[in-house]
């Protein structure tokens, strides 16, 4: 009874192990299928670095899959040669000059290549093109610039951390700003006279507003100039009376620059010699005296003739 049970089981595990090969392939076959029936356009980029892509990863375009990794191969000496199986109904979107560049499914995900790029003017790919490809960091590229990073925020942290410090200890423009209590006064009355300076220039400005205002104003005197038709042809005539005037005294203050210089040089004349000769100068101021001295004895003479009882008949009181 044992033995027959058991037999049961075994039969029924091969059976059980049978259909699920005859599922697994007919689920491969059927996706086979699928992928026969479906039309596809071979294209090939050449790459220096894969870096670990295999057969049959997806090939992605703005994000949705478009076909699959059909062959890798060495192409000259270092590079590698990469045929993508591209499915027909995406040819019209992928351009001749469009880019291939090597990608990640998710962070830690299978390799993938994504086609991006290309031109609108530019001409859809055709079967057996060649993509340009472009480089792809490498992890040790990155983490070597992310080494230099590191090492670059160290070096900025330490020197934020002695500027804090000098500052702390009143080192500096900052430093003495912000421990200096007589700096920071002087600073807060620079920006109080300045504050009220700025008020001045208001009031200015809000006085220029209305005097401007003002100039429209009947019966304000400088639009009673300005509007004026009877007073402002007077004001002209006056201003140009004044500048008439103005040229006479020029020309006399001309003219007599002109004979002071004149006189100052020449000796030929009467008034130039007078002026310029000192011996002529002395002889005349000596002549006057003298006649002023005889001026005197004849008023005396005729004052003592004047009283005199032989001559007093001559005079008339």
């Amino acid at each position: 009874m044992t033995a027959e049970k058991n037999k049961k089981s075994v039969r029924v595990g091969i059976f059980t192990a049978i259909g699920l090969v005859f599922f697994v392939v007919g689920v491969l076959a059927i996706g086979n299928i699928n992928k026969t029936f479906t039309k596809s356009f071979l294209v090939s980029t050449v790459f220096d670095d894969v870096n670990g892509l295999k057969l049959g990863n997806n090939i992605w375009f703005s994000g949705v899959k478009i076909g699959t990794v059909k062959e890798i191969s060495f192409y000259g000496t270092s590079q590698v040669k990469v045929i993508m199986d591209i499915e027909e109904k995406s040819r019209a979107y992928v351009k001749k000059d469009a880019l291939v560049k090597l990608g990640s499914d998710g962070l830690i995900g299978n390799k993938i290549l994504i086609i991006f790029g290309g031109t609108e003017n530019s001409p859809q790919v055709e079967t057996g093109d060649v993509l340009s490809s472009t480089k792809l960091n490498s992890t040790e590229e990155m983490m070597t610039t992310l080494q230099e990073n590191n090492v670059n925020i160290l070096a900025i942290t330490t020197d934020f951390k002695e500027i804090l410090s000098k500052i702390n200890r009143g080192e500096g423009t900052v430093g003495k700003l912000l421990t200096d209590d007589r700096i920071y006064n002087d600073l807060h009355t620079s920006i109080a006279t300045l504050q009220s300076a700025i008020q001045n220039v208001n009031k200015l400005t809000a006085n220029i507003n209305q005097f401007s205002d003002q100039l429209d104003d009947e019966g304000f005197l400088v639009n009673d100039v300005l509007t004026d038709t009877a007073i402002y042809p007077s004001i002209k005539n006056s201003v140009m009376q004044i500048e008439e005037l103005t040229k006479s005294a020029n020309a006399m203050v001309d003219n007599l620059n002109t004979i002071t210089e004149k006189l100052s040089t020449d000796t030929t004349s009467p008034a130039g010699v007078i002026l310029n000769d000192p011996q002529v100068a002395a002889q005349l101021k000596e002549t006057i005296t003298n006649l002023q001295a005889a001026s005197k004895k004849l008023d005396e003479n005729m004052e003592a003739l004047q009283h005199n009882f032989l001559f007093r008949g001559f005079f008339k009181d």
